[in-house]
């Protein structure tokens, strides 16, 4: 079957082959016939190992599909049953699920570890123990969550993961107030579901921040009230807050020097949310007095901070409410061969997501 492979970390192309068998299907596992895909910027981190991520490996995490077979033990899904992958599924066993901190669940970071794919020349993994620029993948039953019949794997792949995170972590982490003043620092496909829930909550002013203008059009479109570059921030926090600062901030880069800028643009007492992925080398320096005097929140929101399978039924409730608009974040299309051109649009800023069609 085909797949896109990186051979190496570092490569910043993949190779779409034919010789990709998809292993290690059994009990507890199913087998997936990827129908839609999205590229997400952690596809990109890990090619680039700012997230580790074993080599060769086929990247994405975001995919929709129909189940073609399953292993034994397996009641929740059947043959021909349309899904949504979950690359972070919870055991509902370790410690964190029983607190009912599902996204910290790390059975699913366990998976990156075992290739699901393999070539004549050797093993290769999946990003994320999945692994969706592929014709068909092996995953554990968990991670394939039924999707009503109404759903199209386009809007269900973005689902996986860029949508609810950036729902999430505006929805469930920040304890966003209506009324409340918002900047969002970077405003990709992430950035632009963290606005759009910001708008559910009920914000007053939505600053959207970002270096590219296509994106804060974009913004625009999806409810931020103003969208400015980067270098306009110091006037906006003067003009929407008298210099205060924003109530809540989000950063959704994933680097320091964006996480820095946002604790310095949120106000005394108010909210910095990090949804960002970024290098375990990459050190956010904070001083010991300024973090006592500004009383900061400081929130890493994983995975959007909540139960993922209710974050995804929200998400689709809201979706048919049309309280959420998903189709318009998929601004380009291609074919699994063309996947490379899939990367210079989200390297370049020009797509909010692009979708892969298989």
């Amino acid at each position: 079957m085909r797949a896109a492979v990186l051979h190496e970390i570092g490569q910043d192309k993949l190779e779409v082959l034919d010789d990709v068998e998809a292993v290690g299907f059994g009990p507890g596992k199913v087998r997936i016939r990827v129908r839609a895909t999205g590229l997400c910027h952690s596809d990109l981190s890990a090619m680039s190992g700012v997230l580790p991520q074993p080599a060769p490996f086929v990247p994405g995490h975001e995919g929709a599909g129909e189940i073609l077979e399953v292993g034994e033990g397996v009641a929740h899904v059947k043959a021909g049953d349309r899904v949504v992958v979950c690359w972070l599924p919870a055991c509902g066993a370790c410690p964190a699920c029983k607190r009912g901190q599902t996204e910290l669940c790390l059975a699913g970071f366990m998976n990156a570890g075992t290739p699901n794919f393999k070539r004549p020349g050797g093993d290769v993994f999946g990003f994320a123990g999945t692994g969706t620029f592929t014709e068909e993948v092996v995953v554990d039953a968990g991670c394939a969550v039924p999707i009503p019949d109404d759903v199209p794997f386009d809007i269900a792949a973005l689902i996986g993961c860029g949508v609810t995170t950036g729902l999430g972590a505006a929805l469930n982490t920040a304890d966003l107030e209506a009324g409340s003043s918002v900047a969002v620092i970077g405003c990709g496909g992430v950035g632009i579901s963290v606005i759009q829930g910001a708008r559910l909550q009920g914000a007053a002013e939505i600053v959207a921040v970002d270096p590219i203008e296509a994106r804060r059009e974009s913004a625009l479109k999806f409810g931020a009230t103003r969208a400015i570059s980067p270098d306009e921030l110091p006037d906006a926090k003067q003009q929407v807050t008298a210099g205060e600062g924003f109530d809540h901030v989000f950063e959704v880069v994933g680097k320091s020097a964006t996480a820095r800028t946002a604790y310095d643009n949120t106000r005394r007492g108010g909210t910095l949310v990090v949804v960002g992925a970024g290098a375990m080398d990459d050190f956010l320096q904070l001083n010991m007095f300024e973090l006592f005097f500004d009383e900061k929140r400081i929130l890493p929101s994983m995975y959007g901070g909540g139960d993922v399978l209710r974050s995804y039924e929200r998400t689709i409730a809201l979706w048919r409410a049309g309280r959420i608009d998903l189709a318009g974040l998929i601004t380009h299309r291609v074919p699994l061969a063309d996947i490379n051109e899939a990367l210079d649009q989200m390297r370049t800023g020009t797509a909010l997501r692009t979708c892969i069609e298989l």
